[in-house]
């Protein structure tokens, strides 16, 4: 399938707000795949034999964004989408602005909001188990990530959003959201 075809979804929001949970969903109902901007700092992370922490991903995002360009992530992601067999990809993990200048440029890209209540994504990021320390976090220390370079930027981004998406009900509510979603850029 050429990349012309292909519907990108970029999924931007804070730090809990439901882009995981909306790129399972669209794997599993729709047959997506998943490319994240995460994958490649894990697989340093790992290969380095240091945790996964919010932190230590900051920094390696950082020091390769620092040694080899703002968009050296965008540029890996956008070649991982037109790689990509599937006709539908989602992006759970859109931070920075760069990460998308490649992706704009590509047709049938589409950036996506999921809009959450701190205190909402608070509650669930201490239920979930993504990253080393998550159910143990305090509110404060969970506000404290919130104003991490990367988590600011967010905010900017989410702005450029084509669509909005509100997560602060149930899956049922979300999920609905999604499939309304789905119907205008996926026919």
């Amino acid at each position: 399938m050429s990349e012309k075809k292909k519907i990108i979804l970029g999924l931007v929001g804070e730090i809990a707000s439901g882009k995981d949970t909306m790129a399972d969903y669209l794997k599993k109902k729709y047959n997506s795949d998943t490319v994240s901007f995460s994958t490649p700092i894990r697989q340093i992370l790992d290969i380095l034999y240091l945790p996964q922490t919010r932190e230590n991903m900051v920094n390696i995002g950082a020091s390769m964004r620092e040694k080899f360009g703002v968009t050296i992530f965008g540029k890996v992601i956008a070649e991982h989408c037109k790689a990509s067999p599937s006709p539908l990809i989602s992006l759970p993990n859109v931070r920075i602005e760069y990460d998308i200048v490649y992706l704009k440029e590509m047709s049938n890209f589409h950036l996506i909001n999921i809009d959450v209540s701190e205190k909402i994504r608070y509650e669930r990021l201490i239920k979930r188990t993504q990253n080393p320390g998550d159910r143990e976090k305090t509110w404060e220390q969970f506000l404290k990530e919130g104003e991490l370079a990367t988590e600011i930027t967010i905010r900017e981004v989410a702005k450029m959003a084509e669509y909005q998406l509100d997560n602060n009900g149930s899956f049922e509510d979300f999920y609905k959201q999604i499939d309304e979603l789905m119907t205008k850029i996926y026919v």
